[in-house]
């Protein structure tokens, strides 16, 4: 009962963390809206479309602590605990649920009339974490999915499709690994309890990949009528460069105005 509780309590905190939206606090400290430009997705790739690489970059990385920080929390705190009457460890199962809500937080974010992203950072963070906290081997799988899904982004320019390669393979890879851990060995069959976590931990890694799909539907239509948002990398990039040259070419121009009135007021 305790652990049930536990569980309840990180769950709705996972899903308030979750509500938080960096796109739309990034974009508002820079006096503007992000889910008011380009495709209207307060997320990585629109703001790197529109107010630049850096803070598409920026809300990336705070996106992937955001799910990564309560599934680090959920393993952390449960430990070596197992569910009473099974051979199933708590943290398992409470990794998942953790990951689970703050995913659903960030598409549908309470502070934001449940109108928000479309999860995969978060996604990210917590397959990342879920996989590496179990060996170097596990990591391996998330960190070459996210290598595979820039690398096909970069070179196709189709963003929702790299964002499903990022976070398939780990979701697999997670369902393997309870598999190999839980099923059946040579020395024991497992009891109706583990088998029942079991199935119900595959069952939260599914429903993060579901909603995430789901929340990139208008995205599949697109893509298959032809009419997707490019995402270039190339084109942000050059976009950032144009504009630090820019701003280095106004501030130089604004020193040689100040230096100007200086000489003449000198004389």
């Amino acid at each position: 009962m305790i652990y049930s509780l536990w569980l309840s309590l990180i769950g709705v905190l996972s899903y308030l963390f979750g509500s938080i939206n960096w796109a739309v606090i990034i974009s508002k400290l820079k006096r503007t809206d992000i889910r008011k430009m380009g495709s209207g997705n307060p997320g990585t790739l629109n703001m790197g479309r529109n107010l630049g690489f850096k803070f598409g970059l920026l809300t990336f990385f705070l996106d992937v602590c955001k799910g990564a920080t309560p599934t680090l929390i959920a393993f952390f705190v449960f430990g070596d605990k197992m569910f009473a009457g099974s051979a199933f460890y708590i943290r398992d199962f409470a990794v998942y649920l953790c990951g689970l809500c703050v995913v659903l937080g960030h598409i549908y974010p309470i502070y934001f009339k449940f109108k928000g992203g479309k999860g995969i950072a978060s996604t990210i963070g917590v397959f990342l974490v879920a996989e590496s906290v179990h060996g170097p081997e596990w990591a391996a799988v998330a960190i070459m999915a996210i290598v595979a899904a820039i690398v096909f982004i970069y070179l196709t320019e189709f963003g929702a499709m790299g964002s499903f390669i990022a976070i398939t393979p780990p979701a697999i890879s997670g369902s393997i690994r309870l598999f190999l851990l839980y099923g059946k060995t040579r020395t024991q069959t497992p009891n109706s309890e583990t088998v029942a976590f079991h199935i119900v931990s595959n069952m939260l890694i599914f429903a993060i990949c579901f909603f995430t799909w789901f929340a990139h539907r208008k995205n599949i239509e697109r893509m298959l009528a032809g009419d997707e948002h490019p995402t270039s990398f190339k084109s942000m990039i050059v976009k950032a460069k144009a504009k630090k040259l820019q701003e280095k070419r106004n501030s130089e121009s604004a020193d040689n105005q100040n230096n100007a009135e200086k000489s003449q007021n000198n004389r």
